[in-house]
Protein backbone atom coordinates (compact mmCIF):
# COMPACT_ATOMS: atom_id res chain seq x y z
CA UNK A 1 0.00 0.00 0.00
CA UNK A 2 1.42 3.20 -1.14
CA UNK A 3 1.55 6.02 1.35
CA UNK A 4 4.48 8.03 0.71
CA UNK A 5 4.83 9.30 -2.41
CA UNK A 6 8.43 10.55 -4.03
CA UNK A 7 9.00 12.77 -6.83
CA UNK A 8 12.13 13.85 -8.19
CA UNK A 9 11.96 17.20 -10.39
CA UNK A 10 9.99 20.01 -9.49
CA UNK A 11 9.38 21.19 -13.10
CA UNK A 12 6.19 21.09 -15.17
CA UNK A 13 5.71 17.54 -15.17
CA UNK A 14 6.85 16.78 -11.83
CA UNK A 15 5.10 19.55 -9.68
CA UNK A 16 1.57 18.26 -11.72
CA UNK A 17 2.62 14.41 -10.68
CA UNK A 18 2.91 16.00 -6.87
CA UNK A 19 -0.66 18.04 -6.89
CA UNK A 20 -2.48 15.33 -8.43
CA UNK A 21 -0.76 12.77 -6.05
CA UNK A 22 -1.86 15.13 -2.93
CA UNK A 23 -4.98 15.63 -4.45
CA UNK A 24 -5.50 11.67 -4.10
CA UNK A 25 -4.80 11.45 -0.30
CA UNK A 26 -1.17 10.66 -0.54
CA UNK A 27 1.85 11.85 1.37
CA UNK A 28 4.30 13.55 -1.30
CA UNK A 29 7.85 14.45 -0.51
CA UNK A 30 8.85 16.70 -4.15
CA UNK A 31 12.63 17.07 -4.64
CA UNK A 32 14.93 19.13 -6.75
CA UNK A 33 18.28 20.11 -6.91
CA UNK A 34 17.65 23.65 -6.99
CA UNK A 35 15.67 25.49 -3.88
CA UNK A 36 14.63 27.89 -6.58
CA UNK A 37 12.48 25.32 -8.59
CA UNK A 38 11.24 24.30 -5.71
CA UNK A 39 9.64 26.97 -4.53
CA UNK A 40 8.45 27.94 -8.35
CA UNK A 41 6.49 24.31 -8.27
CA UNK A 42 5.38 24.90 -4.68
CA UNK A 43 3.40 28.11 -6.56
CA UNK A 44 2.76 26.54 -9.36
CA UNK A 45 0.45 23.57 -7.48
CA UNK A 46 -0.69 26.57 -5.21
CA UNK A 47 -2.12 28.59 -8.45
CA UNK A 48 -3.61 25.60 -9.64
CA UNK A 49 -5.44 25.59 -6.94
CA UNK A 50 -6.72 28.99 -6.85
CA UNK A 51 -8.30 28.06 -10.65
CA UNK A 52 -9.61 24.87 -9.46
CA UNK A 53 -10.77 27.11 -6.69
CA UNK A 54 -12.73 29.75 -8.64
CA UNK A 55 -14.07 26.65 -10.97
CA UNK A 56 -15.85 25.64 -7.64
CA UNK A 57 -13.76 21.80 -8.09
CA UNK A 58 -12.27 22.92 -4.45
CA UNK A 59 -12.49 24.64 -1.03
CA UNK A 60 -9.98 27.32 0.27
CA UNK A 61 -9.36 24.73 3.09
CA UNK A 62 -8.86 21.96 0.60
CA UNK A 63 -6.08 23.56 -0.94
CA UNK A 64 -4.68 24.28 2.30
CA UNK A 65 -4.70 20.48 2.88
CA UNK A 66 -2.83 19.62 -0.37
CA UNK A 67 -0.48 22.12 0.14
CA UNK A 68 0.33 20.59 3.39
CA UNK A 69 0.52 16.73 2.25
CA UNK A 70 3.45 18.21 0.06
CA UNK A 71 7.01 18.60 1.41
CA UNK A 72 10.13 19.34 -0.13
CA UNK A 73 13.53 18.60 -0.02
CA UNK A 74 17.25 19.52 -1.81
CA UNK A 75 18.27 15.91 -1.17
CA UNK A 76 17.51 12.56 -3.17
CA UNK A 77 18.38 10.60 0.29
CA UNK A 78 15.33 12.62 1.93
CA UNK A 79 13.34 10.17 -0.41
CA UNK A 80 14.18 7.24 1.33
CA UNK A 81 10.91 6.52 3.18
CA UNK A 82 8.69 7.00 0.11
CA UNK A 83 7.24 3.92 -1.20
CA UNK A 84 7.26 4.75 -4.37
CA UNK A 85 9.44 7.36 -6.24
CA UNK A 86 8.60 9.23 -9.74
CA UNK A 87 11.51 10.73 -11.55
CA UNK A 88 10.59 13.31 -13.70
CA UNK A 89 13.71 14.85 -15.03
CA UNK A 90 14.89 16.53 -17.91
CA UNK A 91 14.68 14.12 -20.55
CA UNK A 92 18.03 13.08 -20.96
CA UNK A 93 19.34 9.19 -21.19
CA UNK A 94 22.79 10.24 -18.99
CA UNK A 95 21.10 12.36 -16.36
CA UNK A 96 18.05 9.56 -15.78
CA UNK A 97 20.59 6.86 -15.24
CA UNK A 98 22.36 8.63 -13.07
CA UNK A 99 19.83 9.42 -11.33
CA UNK A 100 17.77 6.17 -10.94
CA UNK A 101 21.73 4.86 -9.62
CA UNK A 102 21.58 6.81 -6.94
CA UNK A 103 17.65 6.39 -5.74
CA UNK A 104 18.63 2.47 -6.09
CA UNK A 105 20.93 3.68 -3.76
CA UNK A 106 18.98 6.01 -1.36
CA UNK A 107 15.29 4.09 -1.88
CA UNK A 108 14.34 1.15 0.92
CA UNK A 109 14.96 -2.07 -0.74
CA UNK A 110 11.34 -2.77 -1.50
CA UNK A 111 10.62 0.48 -2.97
CA UNK A 112 9.34 0.93 -6.56
CA UNK A 113 11.33 3.26 -9.10
CA UNK A 114 9.45 4.62 -11.74
CA UNK A 115 9.99 7.24 -14.69
CA UNK A 116 8.32 9.98 -16.58
CA UNK A 117 10.12 9.77 -19.52
CA UNK A 118 8.37 10.17 -22.83
CA UNK A 119 10.39 8.13 -24.88
CA UNK A 120 13.45 6.63 -23.35
CA UNK A 121 13.95 2.45 -22.94
CA UNK A 122 12.28 1.62 -19.67
CA UNK A 123 14.98 -1.39 -19.82
CA UNK A 124 17.37 -0.07 -20.36
CA UNK A 125 17.00 2.98 -17.19
CA UNK A 126 15.82 -0.37 -15.14
CA UNK A 127 19.24 -1.86 -16.15
CA UNK A 128 21.22 1.52 -13.84
CA UNK A 129 19.34 -0.13 -10.66
CA UNK A 130 20.08 -3.38 -8.80
CA UNK A 131 16.07 -3.68 -8.48
CA UNK A 132 15.42 -4.12 -11.93
CA UNK A 133 12.75 -6.05 -10.98
CA UNK A 134 11.11 -3.08 -9.32
CA UNK A 135 11.37 -0.33 -12.51
CA UNK A 136 8.20 0.68 -14.61
CA UNK A 137 7.69 3.43 -16.90
CA UNK A 138 4.82 5.84 -15.98
CA UNK A 139 4.32 8.52 -18.65
CA UNK A 140 1.87 11.02 -17.50
CA UNK A 141 0.56 13.54 -19.91
CA UNK A 142 0.78 16.89 -19.84
CA UNK A 143 -0.55 19.66 -18.04
CA UNK A 144 -0.59 16.62 -15.22
CA UNK A 145 -3.64 17.64 -13.34
CA UNK A 146 -6.40 17.83 -16.52
CA UNK A 147 -4.88 15.08 -18.23
CA UNK A 148 -6.48 11.86 -17.54
CA UNK A 149 -3.92 9.20 -19.58
CA UNK A 150 -1.16 7.89 -17.85
CA UNK A 151 0.70 5.13 -20.53
CA UNK A 152 2.21 2.04 -18.32
CA UNK A 153 5.42 0.65 -19.91
CA UNK A 154 7.16 -2.44 -18.00
CA UNK A 155 10.88 -3.04 -19.13
CA UNK A 156 12.14 -6.56 -19.69
CA UNK A 157 12.61 -7.18 -16.18
CA UNK A 158 9.56 -5.33 -14.58
CA UNK A 159 8.27 -8.01 -12.23
CA UNK A 160 4.02 -8.15 -12.40
CA UNK A 161 3.46 -7.32 -8.88
CA UNK A 162 5.43 -4.09 -9.79
CA UNK A 163 3.40 -3.17 -12.78
CA UNK A 164 0.19 -4.00 -11.15
CA UNK A 165 1.54 -1.68 -8.13
CA UNK A 166 2.05 0.75 -10.39
CA UNK A 167 -1.71 0.61 -12.47
CA UNK A 168 -3.20 0.65 -8.75
CA UNK A 169 -1.64 3.67 -8.03
CA UNK A 170 -2.19 5.65 -11.29
CA UNK A 171 -5.77 4.83 -11.22
CA UNK A 172 -5.87 6.09 -7.16
CA UNK A 173 -4.55 9.40 -8.59
CA UNK A 174 -7.46 9.53 -11.01
CA UNK A 175 -5.70 8.50 -13.80
CA UNK A 176 -6.58 5.97 -17.44
CA UNK A 177 -3.91 3.20 -16.94
CA UNK A 178 -3.15 2.18 -21.15
CA UNK A 179 -0.14 -0.20 -21.12
CA UNK A 180 2.17 0.39 -23.69
CA UNK A 181 5.44 -2.21 -25.24
CA UNK A 182 8.70 -0.49 -24.38
CA UNK A 183 9.58 0.74 -27.69
CA UNK A 184 11.01 4.67 -28.80
CA UNK A 185 8.33 6.91 -27.74
CA UNK A 186 5.79 4.11 -26.80
CA UNK A 187 2.06 4.96 -28.04
CA UNK A 188 1.49 9.01 -27.89
CA UNK A 189 4.59 10.01 -29.04
CA UNK A 190 5.23 7.44 -31.49
CA UNK A 191 2.27 9.45 -33.37
CA UNK A 192 2.89 12.73 -31.83
CA UNK A 193 6.26 13.75 -32.15
CA UNK A 194 6.46 12.65 -36.38
CA UNK A 195 3.55 14.92 -37.13
CA UNK A 196 5.02 17.71 -35.09
CA UNK A 197 8.12 17.54 -36.64
CA UNK A 198 6.02 17.35 -39.83
CA UNK A 199 4.44 20.65 -38.99
CA UNK A 200 8.01 22.02 -38.84
CA UNK A 201 9.08 20.94 -42.40
CA UNK A 202 5.86 22.04 -43.59
CA UNK A 203 7.03 25.46 -42.01
CA UNK A 204 10.61 25.17 -42.80
CA UNK A 205 9.58 24.32 -47.00
CA UNK A 206 7.33 27.20 -46.71
CA UNK A 207 4.03 25.47 -47.47
CA UNK A 208 2.26 28.38 -44.99
CA UNK A 209 2.75 30.81 -42.12
CA UNK A 210 2.72 29.10 -38.65
CA UNK A 211 -1.05 30.38 -37.77
CA UNK A 212 -1.81 28.91 -40.99
CA UNK A 213 -0.48 25.57 -40.28
CA UNK A 214 -1.86 25.09 -36.84
CA UNK A 215 -5.39 27.05 -37.90
CA UNK A 216 -5.69 24.24 -40.90
CA UNK A 217 -4.71 21.07 -38.33
CA UNK A 218 -7.27 22.39 -35.73
CA UNK A 219 -10.17 22.86 -38.96
CA UNK A 220 -9.37 20.45 -40.77
CA UNK A 221 -8.74 17.75 -37.92
CA UNK A 222 -10.51 19.14 -35.24
CA UNK A 223 -7.76 19.12 -32.78
CA UNK A 224 -7.84 21.35 -29.64
CA UNK A 225 -4.19 23.06 -30.68
CA UNK A 226 -2.13 23.16 -33.76
CA UNK A 227 0.82 21.39 -33.58
CA UNK A 228 3.45 24.31 -33.45
CA UNK A 229 1.83 25.47 -30.52
CA UNK A 230 1.49 22.22 -29.19
CA UNK A 231 5.40 22.00 -29.75
CA UNK A 232 5.79 25.51 -27.98
CA UNK A 233 3.94 24.42 -25.35
CA UNK A 234 5.60 21.17 -24.25
CA UNK A 235 8.76 22.51 -24.97
CA UNK A 236 11.33 22.43 -28.79
CA UNK A 237 14.02 21.10 -26.32
CA UNK A 238 11.79 18.16 -25.39
CA UNK A 239 10.34 17.41 -28.87
CA UNK A 240 13.83 17.10 -30.43
CA UNK A 241 15.21 15.08 -27.88
CA UNK A 242 12.62 11.98 -28.11
CA UNK A 243 12.65 12.80 -32.35
CA UNK A 244 16.54 12.31 -31.37
CA UNK A 245 15.42 8.94 -29.28
CA UNK A 246 13.28 7.89 -32.17
CA UNK A 247 15.41 8.42 -34.92
CA UNK A 248 18.29 6.54 -33.44
CA UNK A 249 16.06 3.85 -31.74
CA UNK A 250 14.13 2.42 -34.87
CA UNK A 251 16.74 3.78 -37.33
CA UNK A 252 14.39 5.34 -39.68
CA UNK A 253 15.20 8.20 -41.88
CA UNK A 254 10.93 8.94 -41.31
CA UNK A 255 12.12 10.44 -37.75
CA UNK A 256 14.91 12.36 -39.01
CA UNK A 257 14.39 15.64 -36.70
CA UNK A 258 13.22 18.98 -39.05
CA UNK A 259 16.55 21.19 -39.48
CA UNK A 260 14.15 24.06 -38.04
CA UNK A 261 13.29 22.31 -35.19
CA UNK A 262 17.53 21.70 -34.49
CA UNK A 263 18.05 25.45 -35.12
CA UNK A 264 15.27 26.86 -32.81
CA UNK A 265 16.55 24.60 -30.10
CA UNK A 266 20.21 25.54 -31.07
CA UNK A 267 18.86 29.41 -30.64
CA UNK A 268 17.89 28.90 -27.13
CA UNK A 269 14.47 29.13 -28.58
CA UNK A 270 12.10 26.90 -26.31
CA UNK A 271 8.84 27.94 -26.57
CA UNK A 272 6.42 29.06 -23.81
CA UNK A 273 9.54 28.37 -21.00
CA UNK A 274 12.15 30.62 -22.80
CA UNK A 275 9.45 33.34 -24.00
CA UNK A 276 9.80 32.49 -27.94
CA UNK A 277 9.54 29.32 -30.02
CA UNK A 278 7.47 29.33 -32.99
CA UNK A 279 5.90 32.09 -31.48
CA UNK A 280 6.82 34.84 -29.03
CA UNK A 281 5.46 34.96 -25.92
Amino acid sequence: MVSMLGVVGAGQMGNGIAQVASQSGLSVLMVDVSAAALERGMKTIAGSCDRLIKKEKMTESGKTELLGRIKTSTELSALSTCDIIVEAATENVDLKLKIFAELDKVAKPEALLCTNTSSISITKIAAATKRPEKVAGMHFMNPVPLMTLVEGIRGLQTSKETFSQVAALAEKMGKVFIEGRDMPGFIVNRILMPMINEAFYALYEGIAEPKGIDEAMKLGTNQPMGPLTLADFIGLDTCLAIMNVLHDGLGDSKYRPCPLLVKYVEAGWLGRKSGRGVYTY
